[in-house]
Protein backbone atom coordinates (compact mmCIF):
# COMPACT_ATOMS: atom_id res chain seq x y z
CA UNK A 1 0.00 0.00 0.00
CA UNK A 2 1.69 3.63 -1.00
CA UNK A 3 1.58 6.64 1.45
CA UNK A 4 -0.66 9.00 1.29
CA UNK A 5 1.09 12.70 1.03
CA UNK A 6 -1.30 15.79 1.18
CA UNK A 7 -0.18 18.93 0.08
CA UNK A 8 -1.72 22.46 0.30
CA UNK A 9 -2.55 24.49 -2.50
CA UNK A 10 -3.85 28.28 -2.06
CA UNK A 11 -6.11 29.46 -4.31
CA UNK A 12 -7.27 32.85 -4.29
CA UNK A 13 -9.00 35.71 -6.77
CA UNK A 14 -7.06 38.30 -8.21
CA UNK A 15 -10.00 41.42 -8.93
CA UNK A 16 -7.30 43.13 -11.03
CA UNK A 17 -6.48 40.59 -13.12
CA UNK A 18 -10.19 39.17 -13.31
CA UNK A 19 -8.39 35.33 -12.70
CA UNK A 20 -8.29 32.41 -10.11
CA UNK A 21 -4.40 32.40 -8.91
CA UNK A 22 -2.94 29.08 -7.81
CA UNK A 23 0.05 28.35 -5.41
CA UNK A 24 1.67 26.03 -3.32
CA UNK A 25 4.72 26.44 -0.76
CA UNK A 26 4.55 22.09 -0.83
CA UNK A 27 4.82 21.70 -4.76
CA UNK A 28 7.40 23.86 -5.77
CA UNK A 29 7.09 26.02 -8.82
CA UNK A 30 3.15 25.81 -8.60
CA UNK A 31 1.85 29.43 -10.18
CA UNK A 32 -1.03 28.97 -12.72
CA UNK A 33 -4.18 31.26 -13.14
CA UNK A 34 -7.11 30.74 -15.03
CA UNK A 35 -10.27 33.04 -15.38
CA UNK A 36 -12.18 30.71 -13.60
CA UNK A 37 -12.17 28.10 -10.57
CA UNK A 38 -12.81 25.33 -12.66
CA UNK A 39 -11.25 25.60 -15.30
CA UNK A 40 -8.23 26.66 -12.53
CA UNK A 41 -9.13 23.00 -11.06
CA UNK A 42 -8.44 21.08 -14.56
CA UNK A 43 -5.01 22.81 -14.88
CA UNK A 44 -4.10 21.84 -11.54
CA UNK A 45 -4.82 18.11 -12.55
CA UNK A 46 -1.99 18.18 -15.15
CA UNK A 47 0.18 20.74 -13.52
CA UNK A 48 0.71 19.02 -9.71
CA UNK A 49 1.68 15.48 -10.78
CA UNK A 50 4.42 16.73 -13.05
CA UNK A 51 5.50 19.03 -10.82
CA UNK A 52 5.93 16.56 -8.11
CA UNK A 53 7.62 14.49 -10.82
CA UNK A 54 10.20 16.91 -11.80
CA UNK A 55 10.48 17.64 -7.81
CA UNK A 56 11.40 13.74 -7.60
CA UNK A 57 8.62 13.51 -5.01
CA UNK A 58 6.88 11.50 -7.97
CA UNK A 59 8.35 8.21 -10.10
CA UNK A 60 8.42 9.54 -13.76
CA UNK A 61 6.45 6.51 -14.51
CA UNK A 62 3.67 7.00 -11.44
CA UNK A 63 0.11 6.20 -12.78
CA UNK A 64 -1.77 6.14 -9.58
CA UNK A 65 -4.49 9.01 -8.57
CA UNK A 66 -3.05 12.46 -7.29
Amino acid sequence: MEKSSIYIIDASWDGSAGVWVATSDEVLGLATEAPTIEQLTQKLRFIIPELLQLNQLLPANYQGPI
